[in-house]
Parts: C-alpha cells; sequence; structure tokens
C-alpha cells in the first residue's frame, strides 16, 4: 500500500490545494472522519469546520471549510466545498461574514415554518462558532 495519496481541495472560485498528502481529517455532516490511503471509497457531505491535512514530511495545514461534499477512495480524496480558507486567511471579518450568511438563512427557514430545517442551519450556526474559536477568533454566540 502507498505511503500517500492525492488530495485536491476545490472551491468555486479557485483550487485551493493539489498535493500529496499521508492523512485528511474530514469535518463530516455525520462527524468527523479521517482517510488515508488504503481508505474505502466514501461521498460525505461537510459541515463547517477545519479540514486538516497531514503532508508526507511531516507538515500540517489546515483549512476552514463552510459545507460541501468529499470524495474518498483509497487513493484520492477530492473535496468541493462550498466556501474555503486556509486558516491564517479566516479574519474576524470573514467569520462575521460567514456567520451573517447563516444566520439568514436560518431565519428564512424559521420563517418559512421549516423547523427541521431551522433546526439544520441552527447547528450550522454552532459549527460556524466552533470554527472561529479554532482559529483563534471570537465568534459572538449567535442569539438562536
Amino acid at each position: 500500500m502507498a505511503d500517500t495519496m492525492q488530495f485536491d481541495l476545490v472551491s468555486p472560485e479557485r483550487r485551493l490545494v493539489s498535493r500529496q498528502v499521508t492523512e485528511v481529517r474530514i469535518p463530516g455532516a455525520d462527524g468527523d472522519l479521517t482517510a488515508g490511503p488504503g481508505h474505502v471509497p466514501v461521498i460525505t457531505t461537510l459541515r463547517p469546520g477545519i479540514l486538516r491535512i497531514d503532508g508526507p514530511d511531516g507538515g500540517v495545514d489546515e483549512y476552514a471549510v463552510t459545507g460541501g461534499f468529499a470524495e474518498i477512495n483509497g487513493e484520492s480524496v477530492s473535496v468541493l466545498a462550498e466556501q474555503s480558507l486556509h486558516t491564517s486567511d479566516v479574519t474576524q471579518e470573514v467569520l462575521e461574514g460567514y456567520m451573517v450568511e447563516a444566520e439568514k438563512a436560518h431565519a428564512r427557514a424559521r420563517d418559512a415554518g421549516e423547523h427541521s430545517a431551522a433546526d439544520d442551519i441552527a447547528k450550522v450556526l454552532s459549527d460556524m462558532v466552533a470554527m472561529g474559536t479554532h482559529v483563534g477568533l471570537n465568534p459572538r454566540q449567535p442569539n438562536l
């Protein structure tokens, strides 16, 4: 079995990463998961969170993602993110923008009487707060 696998992270605007990695930790909608060489094929949706990649040289990189999906097989991991930035590029202003969009979606779902959708979006807001805290920002706690 190979020691590395191909990893690609793409957002609608651009390709952020394309490199060999030893491991990818993914914020899956049903829970975090770790993929490495030889992983069984899986497709999963993403929740807002931190995607972490480990390189063969021992280096680690982290990217904030707001959603999307990941396709995993034994030879590669491809992540198509709704929005993604390297964690060093996530500023208070960026996080606030993510929060505002999530709050608008929550309000629309709540106003439309979509109880389960509103609950799902409330979870997204909570994930945004956790992502901000992880990168050292002080996200405001939304009043859900």
